[in-house]
């Protein structure tokens, strides 16, 4: 498959279409938190999350300059723990893949995502960007956090 997918950082002219994939009920059920999210509110996280860059980073993804999905960066001790969406029209074309694999490009650093345990599309995204699977994210065992470690520099 051709990777056609291209990143470029979100801005707040995104957050209709942010905002409508959030709210996406298949994004929710994959979401830790799946409530559905007010505008205002989401206008709100959106303004914060563009404006400390050295604490989250956010991407749009698109194919042919139409956006297909989003990705996030939370920077945590030490890590990135890196997220995505794709939109409801974009899913099941391997998207997920090329944005997540042109995304840790970005990072030298250790990378974490955690995963609901019954998201396998996100668990097989996960693993084939060469993600591992460290531990069961909490005592439930319903999330499992993956990490990936920073290429070795030669």
């Amino acid at each position: 498959m051709t990777d056609r997918v291209n990143l470029r950082p979100a801005e707040m002219k995104d957050a209709e279409t942010l905002i409508m994939w959030r709210n996406d009920p298949e994004t929710r059920k994959a979401s830790h938190n799946s409530d559905e999210v007010i505008f205002e509110s989401h206008l709100a996280w959106l303004d914060a999350s563009l404006s400390n860059p050295s604490k989250r980073l956010l991407w749009i993804a698109e194919v042919d300059g139409v956006a297909i999905g989003t990705c996030r960066a939370d920077r945590i001790e030490g890590a990135w723990e890196l997220s995505w969406t794709i939109a409801p029209e974009a899913r099941g074309k391997g998207f997920a893949h090329q944005m997540l694999s042109k995304l840790v490009r970005y990072f030298d650093e250790p990378l974490l995502a955690e995963v609901k345990a019954d998201n396998m599309a996100s668990i097989k995204v996960a693993e084939r960007s060469g993600f591992v699977l460290k531990r069961s994210g909490n005592k439930d065992g319903n999330t499992l956090i993956y990490s990936r470690q920073p290429p070795q520099k030669s």
